[in-house]
């Protein structure tokens, strides 16, 4: 990373979320009563919007219908100062079913919509951006292909390449993850990653319970050469460097507790934890990987205190106010 950086761009999707609140997630054939709302979200929108409310000053790249969603998310991103990069396309903006249950758990579908539209030449015109960004983050709700370019723009620019391989189906190569830096996996797209790169198969739900040296070899298998963190929901998260590239820890695995948080609603903290570490990387690039590992899990556990995904990222603010003296 070069010195001097401290801006973040987010290559993703956004999309209008349609929110089911219900005592339990519907099971397959049932019909439930439960309350709905409307919100904005998208991997992509919720980590641009985490990583603009932690701190960094935030490029958001991605592709719009020319639709309410599309004229929404200009009005959301002027609103948190994003430089908004949006190409114009044809479909409509993408959409999302979630369902949320009264512990705050989740179950969602999405329809990608304009987001299935954004082109590798549409990211690579956006190279100033890049050029001036500590961090480039994507994930895999926008086309593999555009995913691959802003990677690979990252490294040209000298800028370090997140990629969170979320969903869990979207589909990865050997070649997608060599771009990576940093790979962002939950359980259930850690195992997705196993099976299809790795040869190994796991219970998602096993993870968590896993011995921190066998997960730490698991990662290791996976992405050699750059770092891995693992989040494990309730049960925190696990860092994983190679032990050559310890990002200026001490220790090339490692674990952290949960924090603890009045829960509402899980349904954006993956985002918000991967924002705020791009934050974190991009403003502190002299500390240590665990003070931004530390600050992305205490931010992640905040944003599920409140309902929604994009809405639902803290101010730095409300997190500064939260952790006063930590």
């Amino acid at each position: 990373m070069i010195a001097g950086r401290a801006g973040v761009v987010v290559v993703g999707s956004f999309n209008v979320d349609h929110v089911w609140r219900c005592a339990e997630l519907p099971p397959p054939g049932a019909t439930l009563a439960g309350d709905y709302a409307s919100s904005a979200g998208g991997k992509g929108f919720n980590q641009a919007i985490a990583a603009a409310r932690a701190g960094a000053r935030t490029t958001f790249v991605c592709a719009l219908g020319e639709d309410a969603g599309g004229r929404q998310a200009r009005a959301l991103a002027a609103a948190d100062h994003l430089d908004l990069r949006a190409a114009r396309s044809d479909a409509p903006t993408g959409t999302a079913g979630i369902f949320v249950d009264a512990r705050g758990r989740n179950s969602i579908v999405i329809g990608a919509g304009a987001n299935a539209t954004l082109s590798p030449g549409f990211v690579a015109a956006q190279d100033d951006a890049t050029a001036a960004a500590a961090v480039v983050l994507a994930q895999l709700e926008s086309p593999v292909a555009a995913v691959a370019q802003a990677l690979r723009g990252a490294r040209a620019a000298g800028a370090i390449a997140i990629l969170n391989p979320a969903p869990a189906n979207a589909p990865t190569s050997p070649g997608l993850l060599a771009l990576a830096d940093i790979l962002t996996p939950n359980e259930s797209e850690f195992a997705a990653l196993l099976a299809r790169h790795a040869d190994f198969r796991i219970d998602p739900a096993a993870l968590a319970g896993s011995e921190d040296a066998g997960l730490h070899a698991l990662a290791r298998r996976l992405l050699p050469h750059g770092t891995v963190v693992l989040t494990l929901g309730a049960s925190g998260l696990l860092v994983s460097h190679p032990p050559s590239a310890t990002r200026g820890d001490a220790r090339d695995c490692y674990r952290l507790a949960a924090e603890a948080a009045d829960v509402v609603d899980t349904t954006g903290a993956g985002d918000a934890c991967n924002g705020a570490l791009a934050a974190a990387l991009a403003l502190h690039p002299q500390r240590a990987f665990r003070e931004h590992a530390v600050f992305a899990n205490r931010y992640a556990a905040l944003s599920t205190e409140r309902a929604g995904a994009a809405a639902a990222m803290p101010s730095l603010t409300c997190f500064r106010a939260r952790h006063r003296g930590d």
